[in-house]
């Protein structure tokens, strides 16, 4: 890696999602800023907050940030540490309206839940590695970094047999080594360019879908967690998306 990488700010813009390369598993692929995080910012910003990293050309590459426009196509990307009471509900509702999301879990969930994983799995959804221990990747040492990846492969293997290649950093928290880690175990990262910042206080069913469709929705990456509010805002807003004439579906679909 020549370059480090350099936070220049905070900006508000919606991005899209990029595209990756990845493996498959039965014609499937089964298989996120810096000290400061995204939660802190948009908590003392009071709104949805993305932050411009500027990294070399061999480090971009390793980040998804937006897919090819014009597929009509958005990606549901949803990170598990904890909430599994909701995952049930969510499950259900994907099922009934035939779409898959990308799961980002952390390996101590998975190691804790392993039926709810296998179940998340066989429903057709795609896993993959949202670190072990959810330890913010710029905070840690560089050996810290890669533990986390490998543990958290290590638990979906021994759960699914699949192994990951990609990886949402906690809280988009990353700096250059958290880059160069994954290049070195041949993962991508995975960021977000639409957030239904489920988490905060006040986010209702209602604001979360306001909040996401106030938003491009064209190749656009939609982070959530297994909130309640989430679970009772997504009939009405996969609704609204498909009356849009978009497809939502799991990260490995999204084209370049």
């Amino acid at each position: 890696m020549k370059k480090k990488i350099v936070v220049l700010g905070v900006v508000v813009i919606a991005l899209a999602i990029g595209a990756f390369q990845g493996f498959t598993h039965l014609d499937r692929i089964l298989a996120g800023q810096v000290a400061l995080t995204w939660e802190k910012i948009n908590e003392e910003r009071d709104q949805e907050s993305t932050a411009a990293e500027y990294v070399s050309e061999e480090g971009e590459e390793l980040i998804i940030r937006n897919g090819a426009e014009g597929n009509n196509l958005c990606t549901f990307v949803c990170n598990v540490d904890w909430g599994e009471e909701n995952i049930p509900a969510m499950l259900k509702i994907f099922e009934e309206n035939n779409i898959h999301v990308t799961f980002f879990v952390s390996g101590r969930w998975a190691e804790n839940h392993p039926d709810l994983l296998r179940e998340m799995y066989t429903k057709g959804h795609e896993i993959q590695s949202h670190g072990y221990s959810h330890a913010l990747c710029s905070q840690v040492s560089k050996e810290k970094v890669k533990e986390e990846i490998q543990k958290t492969e290590e638990a979906i293997i021994d759960t699914i047999s699949i192994k990951t290649n990609l990886f949402a950093p906690p809280a988009g928290d990353y700096d250059e080594k958290t880059v160069a880690i994954c290049e070195e175990l041949g993962y991508k990262m995975v960021l977000w360019s639409s957030d239904t910042i489920d988490w905060r206080e006040g986010s209702t069913a209602d604001v979360i879908v306001n909040r996401i469709m106030s938003k491009p929705l064209d190749g656009a990456i939609i982070l959530m967690h297994p909130k309640a509010e989430t679970v009772k805002a997504l009939p009405e807003l996969i609704k609204q998306i498909t009356a849009q004439h978009y497809s939502i579906v799991p990260l490995y679909r999204m084209p370049v």
